[in-house]
């Protein structure tokens, strides 16, 4: 007689539990960093901006206005005397939920500007995940 190798029903029902407990403790940790994630990109992509108003204010001693916004770090605008050869960006950025950034100048509390999003709702205020993200 023959002796036959290979793995058992039990054997094989086994490892396919260990695999969904496996699957399972991955996917909890795992499900919901999106949102997070967003925010974080966010708040890299409000840095950028922030760099970009610097620059803009070194090469014209100010910073662009309200009016002027944010399309003034890509389109040279009338009161900019100097302008960077291409821009300070090369298109105007949206926040991770695809909406773009608002601008203020003069900002509150003393600030020069402030520049921020409106969060995963789109309104101003919310809590968590909807709440504003400001550039500090």
């Amino acid at each position: 007689m023959k002796k036959q190798s290979g793995f058992t029903l039990i054997e094989v029902m086994v490892v396919v539990a260990i695999l969904g407990i496996l699957a399972a403790i991955v996917m909890t940790n795992v499900v919901g960093k999106d949102d997070q994630a967003r925010v974080t990109t966010t708040r890299a992509s409000l840095a950028s901006i922030a760099n970009a108003l610097e620059m803009y204010k070194l090469d014209n001693h100010k910073y662009p206005t309200t009016d002027e916004g944010l399309e003034a770090l890509v389109n040279k605008p009338a009161s900019a005397k100097n302008f960077a050869d291409g821009g300070y960006l090369k298109k105007l950025p949206e926040d991770s939920w695809g909406n773009p950034f608002r601008y203020v100048a003069p900002g509150d509390n003393g600030r020069p500007y402030e520049v921020y999003s409106l969060g995963g709702d789109s309104v101003e205020g919310g809590e968590g995940t909807d709440a504003d993200i400001y550039h500090e």
